[in-house]
């Protein structure tokens, strides 16, 4: 099933990445429910995120990790937040939110408007911080 994160994958669709590996990618939302939103995704086509072996869940987890600890850095926020909603898109996916307050990972609000410069500048900066 092709969908906008195999296009992705494939470059068929370009992406502002902040970090990749042999298993994952990770760049902005581009559709940030706050400012950083960043996904981290699994190279492997697979829907649901715990229909993933345990190793390699456990490996996205970690990569995760490092995306966020230099979310943090870039980002002012007390903390980043971790979601996996998993009904938007049918590939595995990690949220993560820079928040200030639980009211930051509000998928159903207004959407934070950034343009090309904007969302280049912080994947770069986060990029940098890994």
């Amino acid at each position: 099933m092709s969908t906008i994160f195999s296009k992705i994958l494939a470059g068929e669709i370009p992406c502002y990445k902040i970090a990749e590996n042999e298993q994952f990618l990770s760049f902005l939302d581009v559709s940030p429910v706050a400012t950083g939103h960043a996904l981290v995704i699994p190279k492997m086509a697979v829907d649901y995120i715990f229909d993933m072996e345990d190793d390699h869940l456990a490996d996205m987890h970690v990569f995760a990790k490092k995306v966020a600890k230099a979310l943090k850095t870039v980002v002012p926020c007390k903390k980043v937040g971790v979601a996996v909603v998993g009904l938007e898109v049918p590939h595995a996916h990690i949220h993560l939110i820079p928040m200030n307050s639980i009211g930051d990972m509000n998928f159903t609000g207004e959407r934070i408007k950034m343009n090309q410069e904007e969302f280049e500048k912080l994947a770069s900066a986060i990029a940098a911080a890994m």
